[in-house]
């Protein structure tokens, strides 16, 4: 079994910037990621507040990251999780391929979209139902398209939308947006984009793919059939953390909660991004939370009394 001082669990931007920071203070660090690094960053057509980047894809920011980190000496593997092991000082992390030992633990597994509560929504997921605009807008060229949610990312998503689709319904079942001001103000003057508020899916129907969904009115109660070639869902997230053992305390969404240096419940754990419970989740927060626990579990290994926890050689 090999050995590290820091293991990180998810390769989005808040465990990617953990890595660096490990990998700089001398650590020997593993990122586990189960999927491809940069998480649902990667998935963003496009990101206007990241601090000194007014205009760049989330894929860009993603193999940078990755690419930073791997140049500080971090090692990066595609491996999923299956669950945590806690000895006095060591902890033992079991993935589908292998186990690995660590001192310390950072978690960064971020969150998963939510789906749609209704008939076919499951069924459609991959077939015209989408969570991600940026990976399946181009099949949206000359078709209609149906984005539900009311928040940044749905109007984000509507506006790249319009780029392919002839139009795009915006589904959102409050009469008002949550969105920041000046996307609200955008997806309004968009003349592609019509708001239908106040409203849910009921139904998403098709043969092999989407091809119609019924809208409800939550005000009438009255059901409206709209021809769509796809729906693109953005109604919120659930943290991953459904491989955690119960000594690594939770809220009751099941966010992992955390002290003011980012550790768990478990000495030696911290977590980062938006799969801990903090009132804001975006990309620059997840990077600011990767590089304390970085720090903080660096400053564990050194001022803990305890000849196991000393640096491994890398």
């Amino acid at each position: 079994m090999i050995e590290y001082d820091l293991a990180i669990i998810g390769g989005g931007p808040g465990g990617l910037t953990a890595s660096i920071y490990g990998s700089r203070a001398g650590l020997k660090t593993l990122v586990l990621e189960k999927v491809i690094t940069g998480g649902q960053m990667r998935l963003t057509s496009g990101i206007e507040n990241y601090p000194g980047f007014p205009n760049i894809t989330g894929e860009e920011l993603s193999k940078s990251l990755h690419q930073q980190a791997m140049n500080h000496g971090a090692e990066i593997l595609s491996r999923t999780v299956k669950s945590i092991v806690f000895e006095d000082f060591r902890k033992i992390i079991d993935t589908d391929e292998e186990s690995f030992g660590t001192k310390t633990i950072i978690i960064a597994t971020g969150t998963r979209h939510n789906n749609i509560d209704c008939p076919g929504a499951r069924e459609f997921a991959g077939r015209g139902l989408s969570f991600c605009a940026l990976c399946d807008g181009a099949f949206m060229r000359n078709e209609v398209a149906a984005v539900v949610g009311g928040g940044n990312s749905a109007l984000e998503e509507a506006d790249y939308l319009s780029r392919f689709a002839t139009k795009v319904y915006l589904i959102h079942r409050r009469d008002e947006f949550r969105a920041d001001k000046h996307l609200r103000t955008r997806i309004l003057d968009n003349p592609k984009v019509e708001f239908i508020p106040s409203a849910v899916v009921a139904r998403v129907s098709g043969s092999d793919i989407v091809e119609e969904i019924e809208v409800k009115s939550l005000k009438t109660g009255e059901i409206t059939p709209l021809k769509v070639g796809g729906v693109f869902v953005y109604v919120g997230n659930s943290p991953n953390t459904a491989f955690l053992p119960p000594e690594i305390k939770t809220n009751a969404a099941g966010y992992i909660l955390t002290d003011d240096k980012l550790e768990t419940s478990v000495p030696g754990v911290y977590a980062a991004g938006d799969v801990r419970d903090t009132d804001l989740r975006q990309i620059v927060t997840a990077v600011a939370d990767g590089a304390r626990a970085a720090v903080n579990a660096n400053r564990r290994i050194e001022e803990t009394p305890c000849p196991e926890l000393g640096k491994t050689a890398v």
